[in-house]
C-alpha cells in the first residue's frame, strides 16, 4: 500500500507532462526514487521510535501550521484516554495506531515525586506485576487491544521516579518490538499478537534505580544495550525471529542512554554512551572507536545533524558535564588530551554544556540543551560557538522529557505537566505556557498535525480544534 502522497500522486504528476520527454528507463528510475523517498507529509504520519523518525525530536514536517501551540486540560484536547498502571515509555505511532507500554501492580503503587533528590530508592515490591503493551486508536483514543506479556513479582527494585516500563517500543511498520529492561524483548504483530520473545536474567542497576534504555531497529536487526552493575552488554538480534546474531560484553556500569544507529557516507555505526567510555560498534559488533570523558551517569540519546554526531551527558553531581560533536570516520581512541578542545574527529567540545536526563535538540542552525533545573542554552550546531548561555525557562520545576520543535518554536515539558513554548533563534523568549496539571516524564510523539502526550495516568492527543 502506497503512503499518502506517494506513488499514486507521483504517477498522476508524471502523466500530465508529455511522455515523449522522458524515456522509459528514466521514468522507472524517477518513480522508484519517489516511492522510496516519501514527502514530509507522508513521514509526518509516523513516529516509529523514541524521538521520532530521525531520532531528533523535530517534526518530519516542521513548518506545519496546523500543529498545536496552545492547549490545556480542556482546550485543543482531541481525546484523553486513561492508561492503567505506570510507565514512562514514550508513545509511538504507526498507521493510525498509538503503541504504548505500562506495568500494572496488583497492589498499591506509590505516587512518584518530581525533582532531583536523594532517597528515591525503593525495595523490591512483593506484589505481582503485569507487563502490558497497548494499541490505541489514533482517531478516537479507544484502546483497540492490550496484550499481557509477562506476569511476576519484580526481581529488581527501581527508583521512585522510574517505572518498570520506561523503555520506548519501536516498530518497522510490520512488527512491534517491546523491551522491558528487567524482563526481556517481545515481538508482536500490529494487532497485538505475540510472535516471539527473548527473556534474559534481570541484573542489578546502580542504586537499584531500574532501567530505561530503549531498543533501536536497523535493516532487519534490533540492537539492545543492557548496562548494569553486574554484566553489561550490547546485542544484535534478528527482527524476524529474535535469534541472537552477536553479543559483546561491555566494561561498563549502569547507564540509561538509548543507542543510536549513525548512518553516514563512510559506514553505519551503533553508537553507545557510557560512564567509562563512549563506544561505537560496527554492524558486526567490532569496536570502531571510543572516547572517555563523559559524566558518571549517562542518559541523553546521541543523534546526528549536519554530518556531525552529537553526544552529551551531565549528571548534576559531576563537575564534568560535556558535549561533543564528532566527525565521521573515527578509529581507535579519540579522547581529547588535557590541553585539547578538538582533534581530527572531535569538531567541537563543551566541557560543561551537558544535561542529566533530557536529550538535546538541533533546530535550524542551533544546538539547544534543556537543563534539568529549568534552563535552556543555545550554541551554533556546526561550530559550538555560544549563541546564549543559561536562560531561565521556569523556576521550581524539573525537566525530564526531551524538548521538541516546530513552527519556529521549542517546546519544553516539565515534570509538573507544564509545556513552555520558547521562541527559537538567537534571542531567548518564553512565549506562553500550556498546562496539563499532572506529573509527566515521557517525551511526546508528533504525528498527523497533533501531539501525543503521556502523563502519569493518561494519554492525550492534542490537536487544534
Amino acid at each position: 500500500m502506497s503512503p499518502p502522497g506517494g506513488l499514486s500522486s507521483v504517477t498522476m504528476w508524471v502523466f500530465r507532462r508529455p511522455v515523449v520527454l522522458m524515456s522509459t528507463r528514466s521514468l522507472v528510475i524517477f518513480l522508484a526514487i519517489a516511492t522510496l523517498t516519501p514527502p514530509a507529509a507522508a513521514l509526518a504520519q509516523q513516529w516509529p521510535r523514541f524521538r521520532g523518525p530521525d531520532a531528533t525530536g523535530v517534526s518530519a514536517n516542521p513548518d506545519d501550521p496546523t500543529l498545536p501551540e496552545t492547549w490545556s486540560t480542556t482546550k485543543n484536547v482531541a481525546w484523553k484516554t486513561e492508561i492503567p498502571g505506570v510507565g514512562w515509555s514514550s508513545p509511538i505511532v504507526w498507521d493510525r495506531t498509538v503503541f504504548l507500554t505500562s506495568v500494572v501492580n496488583e497492589g498499591l503503587e506509590e505516587v512518584p515525586i518530581g525533582g532531583l533528590y536523594r532517597g528515591g530508592e525503593r525495595s523490591t515490591s512483593s506484589n505481582v506485576h503485569h507487563w502490558i503493551a497497548y494499541g490505541i486508536d489514533l482517531d478516537t483514543g479507544l484502546i483497540r487491544w492490550k496484550t499481557d506479556l509477562h506476569q511476576s513479582v519484580p526481581i529488581q527494585s527501581k527508583h521512585l521516579k522510574n517505572s518498570y516500563a520506561s523503555e520506548t517500543p519501536v516498530t518497522d511498520g510490520e512488527r512491534l518490538y517491546v523491551y522491558f529492561g528487567n524482563v526481556g524483548l517481545f515481538c508482536l504483530d500490529l494487532g497485538g499478537r505475540e510472535l516471539w520473545s527473548v527473556e534474559w536474567e534481570s541484573k542489578r542497576t546502580r542504586g537499584g534505580w531500574g532501567t530505561a534504555a530503549s531498543p533501536v531497529l536497523h535493516d532487519g536487526r534490533l540492537y539492545v544495550v543492557s548496562d548494569s552493575d553486574e554484566q553489561s552488554f550490547i546485542t544484535a538480534l534478528s527482527a524476524e525471529t529474535g535469534a541472537e546474531i552477536w553479543r559483546i560484553n561491555r566494561n561498563e556500569g549502569t547507564n540509561w542512554s538509548t543507542p543510536y544507529v549513525w548512518e553516514h557516507d563512510l559506514r553505519t555505526e551503533i553508537v553507545t554512551t557510557g560512564t567509562d567510555r563512549v563506544r561505537s560498534y560496527g554492524l558486526d559488533g567490532s569496536l570502531l572507536w571510543e572516547l572517555d570523558g563523559l559524566s558518571s551517569i549517562t542518559v541523553p540519546m546521541p543523534f546526528s545533524k549536519f554530518g556531525l554526531l552529537y553526544i552529551e551527558a551531565g549528571y548534576t553531581g559531576d563537575r564534568e558535564r560535556p558535549v561533543y560533536a564528532i566527525r565521521p570516520g573515527a578509529a581507535g581512541d579519540i579522547s581529547l588530551k588535557p590541553d585539547q578542545t578538538e582533534n581530527d574527529y572531535i569538531a567541537w567540545h563543551l566541557p560543561q554544556g551537558g544535561t542529566y536526563n533530557t536529550s538535546p535538540l538541533v533546530y535550524g542552525d542551533y544546538y539547544y540543551t534543556l537543563l534539568d533545573r529549568g534552563f535552556l542554552t543555545a550554541h551554533d550546531a556546526r561550530t559550538g560557538n555560544q549563541i546564549y548561555s543559561k536562560r531561565r525557562v521556569a523556576a521550581g520545576t524539573g525537566f525530564t522529557a526531551s524538548p521538541w520543535a516546530y513552527n519556529g518554536k521549542i517546546f519544553a515539558l516539565s515534570e509538573e505537566g507544564e509545556t513552555f513554548v520558547i521562541k527559537a533563534g538567537s534571542e531567548f523568549e518564553v512565549l506562553q505556557t500550556n498546562h496539563l496539571d499532572e506529573f509527566t516524564l515521557a517525551s511526546p510523539a508528533i504525528v498527523d498535525s497533533s501531539l501525543i502526550i503521556r502523563t502519569y495516568s493518561a494519554l492525550y492527543r492534542i490537536a487544534n480544534q
